[in-house]
């Protein structure tokens, strides 16, 4: 039962948008950790959140410490040794370290060990600071101010600037950000005084916090004269625990402890990176242990470590996923009854139950996951339906190149798409590719650049990481001229939609306009959904302190030997 003489100093303290949050739990709508969350991404403060919960009856809130993303977990309160290597297996990145134009997890994860975020999404979803320490909305979102970290020094030994900040965002609207095209313009990022970035909006947004987070990884700050197109490995820098020694694309990367980051002194002295082209040459070299940690792998060619007693399983729900997508603008897919075929031919349960063993969520053809607290599950989900699909093929023959990238579970995947549609009366051919011909040719080629994708093959399934919100997704992959938008699906229909749902405030609000953009996407279906799977990354029980997201980084700035 709610204590309303406790609850009265948190209402009154409240911008807007809080108080909506706030009243929300209260009332019974949102769980414990929705309402935790939520409060993290609207800036309310770890004692705000704790009392909050307390006087809804829900006791210790969780919340955890105060810790920054940098740092990882704590290691459970394990004895943590000064000292050691950390070796890493990783798959190899697709493509040159530029971190405003990378696409691939493993580029991610190591920009991410020099270069820092504002805000940090970490394994449960809640938002921690980075560079900056504190941020606050106005009355409808259309503005927020955050608060940056003093102290922070570059390795080139030059100080943080509220101007490396406002020129790391003007980088993103030029290059057409995947989470931040139509959101700021150029010059919407201004700094009042040396302390503070302020963010004016095109229009109110609940979740800038996260668009400015590790869940967008082209958003690591860099410095202001950092030039469009440039490498970091051939010019290392960056605000974080450590230092590029050396990189190469195809073997691996080194670093060492960055003696001047604000966060201290990590425990570790070096972090070797050893990059593979397959998942399971990784796996042997962990359970071998010629490497320490695998950054993620899959349930199929895993079961070697999700059995081993010396390795720590890392299980994380996610909005992870794949698309299959199918070009609308020209091809044999451009009539929507062909990809409704398609879509109804797809047996989700029997994918979730082959390649994940269970640890996966069935989609239903949109971005919105069972993990977030506003995805509308009254809208009715897609189920097989074999004769339906039939019905609306009426006899057409289409055969198509289904184009995957040699990565994870999607080859098999791939292969039960293929037997699922032959029932149906498609004719697929299956093209594996590896990361680099895939990601550049058959995917989002960079020529031609306008519209981005529009030189995508007819039909293919790429990877999505991890987000903390499902705003990435219906902007870069689903929106007219989104950066990702392989499909070439262009609804003013769904851009408006889209438009909706950044403007709702509240959760209410956010579930109706939700479920208008899950009814659009199963008419439409230009993208396919299937599912959601966990994330899944290992270490050995050696080490401890290693933070872990479900878009690919990891975290070592408190990591160590035990």
């Amino acid at each position: 039962m709610t204590d309303y003489r406790k609850l009265d100093p948190a209402r009154r303290d409240a911008q807007p948008l809080q108080l909506d949050l706030i009243e929300a739990y209260a009332r019974g709508r949102l769980t414990r950790r929705d309402f935790v969350r939520r409060g993290t991404v609207l800036g309310l403060s770890l004692t705000t959140l704790a009392s909050v919960v307390a006087a809804c009856g829900g006791g210790s809130s969780g919340t955890g410490s105060a810790e920054t993303g940098v740092g990882g977990n704590t290691g459970s309160g394990a004895n943590i040794k000064q000292g050691g290597t950390l070796r890493i297996a990783s798959i190899a990145p697709a493509n040159p370290l530029d971190p405003v134009a990378m696409i691939d997890l493993a580029s991610y994860a190591i920009v991410a060990q020099s270069y820092e975020f504002l805000t940090y999404s970490l394994g449960d979803l809640r938002l921690t600071p980075g560079l900056a320490e504190s941020w606050e909305p106005n009355s409808d979102g259309s503005e927020w101010t955050f608060k940056i970290r003093q102290g922070v020094m570059w390795q080139d030994g030059k100080p943080l600037t509220t101007d490396d900040i406002i020129q790391t965002f003007e980088r993103m609207v030029a290059a057409g950000n995947s989470g931040l095209k139509g959101v700021i313009e150029s010059g919407a990022v201004t700094a009042p005084d040396e302390k503070t970035v302020v963010f004016t909006l095109t229009g109110p947004n609940g979740n800038l916090p996260y668009l400015v987070s590790s869940d967008n990884p082209q958003t690591v700050i860099t410095p202001a004269a950092f030039a469009a197109g440039s490498l970091v490995d051939q010019s290392p820098n960056g605000t974080g625990p450590w230092k590029m020694t050396s990189y190469d694309i195809k073997t691996g990367a080194s670093f060492v402890r960055n003696d001047g980051w604000w966060g201290g002194k990590t425990k570790l002295d070096k972090v070797e990176w050893t990059f593979f082209q397959d998942l399971q040459p990784q796996v042997v070299a962990v359970q071998s242990g010629q490497q320490d940690a695998i950054v993620q792998f899959s349930v199929l060619g895993g079961e070697g470590l999700l059995n081993n007693p010396d390795i720590n399983v890392i299980r994380l729900k996610s909005a992870a996923h794949k698309q299959i997508w199918m070009r609308v603008d020209k091809g044999q897919f451009t009539d929507k009854s062909v990809r409704q075929a398609l879509a109804y031919s797809l047996d989700r349960e029997a994918m979730v139950a082959s390649l994940f063993k269970g640890n996966a969520d069935i989609g239903n053809d949109s971005p919105f996951a069972p993990v977030y607290p506003y995805t509308d599950t009254s809208v009715p989900q897609r189920t097989r339906d074999v004769e339906k699909a039939k019905s609306l093929l009426a006899g057409k023959q289409i055969t198509s190149t289904l184009h995957a990238v040699k990565l994870q579970e999607v080859p098999d995947l791939a292969v039960l798409i293929k037997n699922n549609a032959a029932e149906a009366g498609f004719n697929l051919n299956v093209s594996v590719e590896d990361t680099s011909t895939f990601y550049g040719k058959s995917w989002c080629p960079t020529e031609p650049a306008d519209p981005p994708c529009s030189g995508a093959d007819e039909l293919g399934i790429v990877d999505y990481g991890h987000r903390g919100v499902p705003d990435v997704y219906l902007n870069a992959s689903l929106s007219p001229g989104g950066a990702w938008n392989s499909a070439q699906y262009n609804s003013t229909q769904y851009a408006d939609l889209f438009k909706n749902f950044q403007a709702a405030v509240g959760v209410d609000a956010q579930t109706a306009a939700a479920g208008e953009i899950e009814k659009l996407l199963l008419e439409d279906s230009p993208t396919l959904f299937p599912y959601f799977f966990n994330y899944l990354s290992a270490h050995s029980k050696k080490f401890a302190g290693i933070g872990v997201t479900a878009i690919g980084h990891m975290f070592l700035g408190k990591a160590g030997q035990v």
